[in-house]
């Protein structure tokens, strides 16, 4: 069977409170044209559907409409929700979701709420066991609703983890493709920059020996980099469809593509999403920037490598629409660096002079706004 793995949409995201949301559609209509090209049999989307917790309207039709469309090439869709999403929220989606033919978990449930089965056009047999992310503070509650009794109080949360995959994937078979879904970290991926720190530090990591050798292929999600994961069968996170900061411009958005039988190891390649739009960080004096070419679509951050003045930051505003982040970032030699001077004695005036030539700023018009300012202050005190 062939199967689509992707992960971490993030729909609704902001770019410094700029909408992505047209970005996204497009980048939502490759994949289901990936879809659609490849032939696929079963769609995974591993987790983070939402940006937010609280998604806007207009995310919410995009998500719903992206999953129709890709059920409609003829594959089976399977979701479930990330740490970024609202598992119950996404739960009352699920009647929705049952009559469009999308197997959507939002939050756990009995352990065989979680295992999703069916049959590929050429017989194939197929199994995901998908398990939504879970909280450190949820995981005894998980364990409870497996029935899988008291675990102990030194418990981790990797133990707890182990136990519900354990209870998840018993059931597997040699004569059916065997497949886990979830959204977690796992020991030794790298993360993307994009993420919530929170769910990966070390607490929340798993080993990957969680999963038996049993199980074809693991689809995972939440970390945004596209990467292999070494262990006892093939482990592998998708990546986002976009970047979602700056911290991620150096990834290549893309879609995992497996292809696996029940008695044959996991094949996966990966196929760029050209849509998505580039993030590109540039740096230099205004001059510098004035003869930087970029690509016209690419969200920009700017590094301007010049004493501040007023006015500065609009005059790049001007000159790249669509910089999103501009940092005035003067490149100041050691032995440039005078000392600080004393403050005893000095006047208001004086220090704030001081303040502007220790860091860098060179604008008589600042100093001169500070005056005003000072006195126009000075004048309401004596007033009062």
């Amino acid at each position: 069977m062939r199967i689509l793995h992707t992960s971490d949409w993030h729909v609704g995201v902001t770019m410094k409170g700029r909408s992505r949301l047209d970005e996204q559609r497009a980048v939502f209509r490759q994949i289901v044209e990936i879809a659609k090209t490849e032939a696929v049999d079963l769609v995974i989307v591993a987790g983070d559907l939402f940006d937010t917790a609280s998604p806007s309207s207009e995310a919410q039709k995009l998500l719903t409409g992206a999953l129709s469309a890709l059920h409609g090439t003829g594959a089976e869709v399977v979701v479930i929700a990330g740490n970024h999403d609202n598992g119950r929220a996404l739960d009352a989606l699920r009647d929705w979701a049952h009559a469009a033919g999308i197997h959507l978990r939002g939050s756990l449930g009995k352990a065989t709420d979680h295992i999703v089965t069916g049959t590929t056009a050429s017989g194939e047999r197929w199994k995901v066991a998908a398990l939504p992310f879970i909280a450190q503070r949820h995981a005894v509650r998980a364990a409870e609703l497996f029935e899988l009794g008291a675990a102990g109080a030194e418990a981790t949360y990797a133990d707890h983890l182990r136990r519900l995959v354990a209870a998840l994937t018993h059931g597997f078979t040699a004569e059916e493709v065997n497949l886990f879904c979830g959204h977690l970290t796992v020991v030794g991926g790298k993360v993307g920059g994009g993420e919530r720190e929170v769910h990966t530090v070390a607490d929340y990591a798993v080993p990957a020996a969680i999963f038996p050798a049993s199980t074809n292929y693991v689809a995972l999600g939440h970390l945004h980099k596209a990467q292999k994961i070494e262990g006892p069968c093939t482990i592998r996170y998708s990546g986002g469809p976009i970047a979602v900061d700056f911290g991620e411009e150096d990834h290549t958005p893309s879609v995992t593509i497996v292809e696996v039988t029940a008695d044959t190891p996991a094949l996966t390649r990966t196929i760029p999403l050209t849509e998505a739009v580039p993030l590109k960080t540039v740096r230099g004096t205004l001059e510098e920037l004035r003869k930087t070419e970029v690509d016209q679509r690419a969200w920009l951050r700017v590094f301007v490598t010049e004493p501040a003045r007023a006015g500065l930051r609009g005059e790049v505003a001007d000159l790249f629409e669509r910089a999103v982040q501009i940092h005035i970032d003067p490149i100041l030699r050691a032995e440039e660096r005078k000392p600080r001077q004393r403050r005893a004695g000095r006047s208001p005036g004086e220090l704030f002079g001081a303040y502007l030539t220790e860091n860098g700023y060179d604008d008589p018009a600042v100093a001169r706004l500070f005056a005003e300012l000072y006195e126009d202050t000075q004048t309401v005190a004596e007033e009062a």
